[in-house]
């Protein structure tokens, strides 16, 4: 399977996962995973930023209201037609193209900052990905990513559950086998089931690397890692949206924060030490 393999599985996925996700069925992400995001990310005001599979804009939009001047690319179209459609309902200034994370349709040294909400981990060419981010980055760059944990988005996990249903632990294996390709068939969970039922179940191809595959893959590249988050949702989120109770017990998500080594004499103190334009 190939990049191109997994656009057009992604592209079949598009209009139900918009869909729920604009629903506000996408719970992991609202309530835990956007949030710590854009706690580590440095402030981008100013700054030209790539979103790198962007989906449907979602994540894309919060980075343009952060005041960045923003594009973005996705291999689906389904997907760049509904975040095109949000840019016109409310323009932000965001340029959305059809592309592929491993062929980036932009110069060399082009951005001040590149990002990847969740997207990186389901292109099977990971090394592209990483390399074509730091092509279009200026020196003094960053890459922001998330992506599933690698030591708990394993090919064998299981979630056990006390009997009052809740998380007391996770059981995973098989870590050191990367999948490629292997097709998980599911559906946000929060959604109720009449919504699901109405709706064709997500096929999203699985591609899995350990830690050190993904943090030596940056190193080889050239980046200097800079920060590594493992978003926790703490007590009175977890009150409040009771299903990320089992987000306190493993990590289920791993946020990345690398550089292209150089420095702009422009940086400005309290912002990215990167280039600004």
């Amino acid at each position: 399977m190939n990049h191109e393999d997994v656009g057009r599985l992604w592209n079949a996925n598009a209009d139900a996962w918009t869909k729920l996700a604009r629903a506000g069925y996408d719970i992991y992400r609202d309530h835990l995973n956007t949030p710590a995001f854009f706690r580590m990310l440095p402030d981008v005001a100013g700054f030209t930023g790539l979103d790198i599979g962007c989906g449907e804009g979602h994540n894309t939009r919060l980075l343009a209201r952060r005041g960045a001047q923003v594009k973005a690319i996705d291999i689906a179209e389904a997907f760049i037609a509904h975040a095109k459609q949000a840019e016109a309902d409310e323009p932000l200034g965001i340029d959305y193209r059809v592309a592929s994370a491993v062929a980036l349709p932009f110069a060399d040294a082009a951005f001040d900052f590149a990002t990847g909400f969740m997207s990186f981990m389901d292109v099977p060419e990971t090394d592209r990905v990483v390399a074509e981010a730091y092509r279009v980055l200026k020196p003094g760059g960053f890459l922001q990513f998330s992506i599933t944990h690698p030591c708990y988005d394993t090919p064998h996990r299981r979630n056990l559950r006390r009997a009052d249903g809740l998380t007391y632990a996770i059981e995973i294996g098989d870590y050191f086998q990367n999948l490629e390709g292997e097709i998980s068939e599911w559906l946000f969970r929060a959604a109720p089931p009449e919504v699901k039922q109405r709706l064709t179940k997500f096929k999203t191809p699985r591609f899995t690397r350990t830690v050190s595959q993904w943090l030596n893959l940056l190193i080889d590249t050239g980046f200097r890692l800079e920060r590594v988050e493992e978003p926790r949702p703490s007590d009175e989120t977890v009150l409040a949206c009771p299903v990320l109770q089992d987000a306190q017990v493993v990590a289920y998500f791993l946020h990345v924060r690398a550089r292209r080594p150089g420095r702009a004499p422009t940086d400005l103190p309290g912002r990215p030490a990167g280039p600004t334009d």
